[in-house]
C-alpha cells in the first residue's frame, strides 16, 4: 500500500466525488479510478459506494480514511523532521493586512505546536496585492481574503465573514441599524492604487468605480474615514478604531477568509498549514 494511493483515497473520501478528487490531485479520472480499484483489491473491500446519486463511504472505508489520514500526517511530520534537522524547514507566509488578528495569533500557536522546529518567515502585504506574493513567487502560502485572480493559484475557504460600512462615529448614516449600496452612492470612498487586481477591487468597491483618497493599507483606510469623512466597506467583526463604526451592508456578499498556494507547490509544510488553518477556523 503506497502513500500516494493514499493521498488519492483521501481526496475522494473527502469530496466524494471523482472527478473534483482528481482535479485537486491534478490528474485525470481514468487513472485515479484505477488507482482506488487497484487499492479495494489488495484490501479485499469496497471502500466506496457508487451509485447515480454519487459516492458514498462504506463502513471499511471510513475506518481506512481515519486510518490513512493518521498514517499520511505522520509521513508528513517524518519529512518535516528530517528537513528541520538538515536545516532546511522554512515555510514563508505571507498575511494579508494585519497580522494580529487574534485568529492569525491563533493559528501560529496551532502551527508552532505542531512543527516547533520550522522556520516560519511572516511577509506582512498591504492591500494592494491580495495574493501577498504567491503570483510573484515571494511566499509560499498565504491567509488572505477573496476574491482575487486565482490563476494558478489553489484556495481553500475557511470562513465567511459579513461586511458592513465604514464610517465616522458622527456620520448620520452611523446611527441606522443596516445599510444597503445605494446609501452610500453619491459619497466618497476609500480606493485602492491603479493597478490592484481588478477582481479585489471590484468587490471593495461595491461593483462601481469610486473615487476619493488612495490608501494602501488598513490603517490608511480607517484614517481616510476619520480624517476626510469618506466610506468603505470593511469585515463586520473588525473592532472599529476609536471614532468609527461599522454598520452591516445587507447586499453585499461575505468576504471569505482563505489560504491560498501555488499548484505546483503543495508540500507537507503547506498541507499542515491548511489543515491547521482550517481546524484553528472551525474551533
Amino acid at each position: 500500500m503506497e502513500l500516494r494511493t493514499l493521498r488519492y483515497f483521501v481526496a475522494v473520501a473527502e469530496e466524494l466525488h471523482f472527478g473534483r478528487a482528481a482535479a485537486r490531485l491534478h490528474m485525470s479520472q481514468p487513472p485515479l479510478s484505477r488507482a482506488i480499484k487497484q487499492l479495494e483489491t489488495e484490501l479485499g473491500a469496497v471502500l466506496f459506494d457508487r451509485s447515480s446519486a454519487g459516492v458514498t463511504l462504506t463502513a471499511v472505508g471510513a475506518v481506512l480514511l481515519d486510518e490513512a489520514r493518521e498514517l499520511l500526517e505522520r509521513a508528513d511530520r517524518i519529512r518535516v523532521r528530517v528537513a528541520a534537522a538538515a536545516g532546511a524547514a522554512t515555510l514563508t507566509v505571507g498575511i494579508l493586512g494585519d497580522s494580529a488578528d487574534p485568529s492569525t495569533i491563533r493559528l501560529a500557536d496551532a502551527y508552532r505546536r505542531r512543527h516547533p522546529r520550522v522556520e516560519v518567515r511572516i511577509r506582512e502585504t498591504d492591500l494592494t496585492d491580495p495574493t501577498c506574493g504567491l503570483h510573484a513567487g515571494l511566499v509560499d502560502i498565504a491567509l488572505t481574503r477573496r476574491p482575487f485572480n486565482e490563476t494558478g493559484l489553489r484556495v481553500r475557504e475557511l470562513r465567511a465573514d459579513p461586511v458592513g460600512a465604514l464610517l465616522r462615529t458622527d456620520d448620520p448614516l452611523a446611527r441606522r441599524d443596516r445599510l444597503a449600496l445605494a446609501d452610500l452612492a453619491d459619497r466618497r470612498w476609500f480606493v485602492f492604487p491603479q493597478g490592484t487586481d481588478p477582481v479585489w477591487q471590484s468587490y471593495w468597491h461595491g461593483g462601481e468605480s469610486r473615487q476619493g483618497p488612495v490608501v494602501r493599507a488598513v490603517q490608511e483606510c480607517r484614517q481616510a474615514v476619520l480624517w476626510n469623512g469618506t466610506v468603505g466597506i470593511t469585515v463586520l467583526d473588525h473592532e472599529p478604531a476609536e471614532g468609527l463604526t461599522v454598520v452591516p451592508l445587507t447586499d453585499m456578499p461575505p468576504s471569505s477568509l482563505v489560504v491560498a498556494w501555488n499548484e505546483s507547490a503543495m508540500s507537507p509544510l503547506i498541507r499542515s498549514f491548511v489543515e491547521i488553518a482550517t481546524a484553528t477556523c472551525r474551533a
